[in-house]
């Protein structure tokens, strides 16, 4: 299949990687020139839970040079997906499926308004823990779960056609009729982790670890998870806490896309991960106040940045 990667950043990267390596026709597309032309010039080098390798992929930073894709995985962060949303539109015909893969909540409707709800599915990636390492270079600490939902509707023909090209690059792939749970039970595991560990610094397992840090952390989740049961969304979770601490035990050395930001120096996706629950939470006529703290707390520290 000819498929596109919009943001070979950590995750995107092993998207491309895995997926080329499966013996697809993948672009990687990125506004990041040196990442781009490392890929171009020497290939991808993929390493962690699944092995090591290099990959030979196509690599541009003009998402016209690839042309109208089968499938177009957009594989930015939240605070990126309109603008990549809106690149991608050469990569689109009227046959091509697209995925939005972002954590929190908003970025798979804003990539429908740019290109078409009718293509657009929703998939959410758990237990990866992934990094760039240097350009042209991923790793990942886990590759657990991938779940894919279509944006509108149940599980379509098509929606398992993606699902069965990503099994046969090696994920764990399941599909599901409500893309509602998918998002949340996902977003339940990132605001437990992604602000503590942004105003840590430390992996998850350390934010287990030190009881004072996880009352924090568990707080978010459990607010996410009160949250998401007053929205009526059908969660597959019996306890939060016990959940979030599962999650964790698979990837404990990992750190969080949001630590890997503030180590870089950049912005990171809290308004759609933390910052996203205490304003579901208000039309509730609930209140997140763990989540409503970290969130200023991060916004106050991000001000810092360039």
């Amino acid at each position: 299949m000819k498929i596109a990667v919009v943001g070979t950043g950590a995750m995107g990267s092993v998207y491309a990687g895995l997926l080329g390596a499966a013996g697809n026709e993948v672009w990687a597309i990125d506004t990041w020139r040196d990442h781009i032309e490392a890929i171009a010039a020497h290939g991808l080098r993929v390493e962690g839970a699944s092995g090591d390798r290099v990959v030979t992929l196509n690599a541009t930073t003009e998402p016209a040079t690839a042309g109208v894709c089968e499938l177009v995985i957009i594989a930015t962060k939240a605070m990126q997906v309109e603008a990549a949303a809106a690149a991608a539109r050469p990569l689109v015909g009227p046959e091509s499926a697209v995925l939005a893969i972002q954590n929190g909540l908003g970025s798979a409707e804003k990539v429908a308004a740019a290109l078409g709800a009718e293509h657009v599915a929703v998939g959410v990636a758990g237990g990866f823990g992934a990094s760039i390492v240097a350009p042209g270079h991923a790793h990942h600490n886990g590759w657990e779960l991938l779940r894919l939902g279509e944006l509108e509707g149940p599980v379509t023909p098509r929606l398992e056609r993606v699902a069965t090209l990503w099994r046969d690059a090696g994920f764990t792939v399941k599909t599901f009729d409500d893309i509602h749970q998918l998002v949340w039970e996902k977003l339940i595991c990132n605001v437990c982790f992604s602000a503590s560990a942004a105003l840590t610094g430390w992996t998850l397992g350390q934010i287990m670890a030190d009881a004072e840090v996880w009352r924090v952390a568990s707080g978010c989740a459990v607010e996410a998870y009160e949250v998401a049961r007053a929205k009526g969304i059908a969660l597959d979770i019996d306890e939060p806490v016990g959940y979030v601490r599962a999650f964790g035990a698979k990837i404990p050395d990992a750190k969080p896309s949001m630590l890997l930001d503030h180590l870089a120096g950049r912005r990171s996706e809290i308004d759609a991960i933390n910052g996203a629950i205490p304003p579901v939470a208000s039309e509730l006529g609930l209140v997140a106040p763990y989540n409503e703290v970290v969130s200023a707390l991060v916004r106050v520290k991000e001000r810092t940045f360039a």
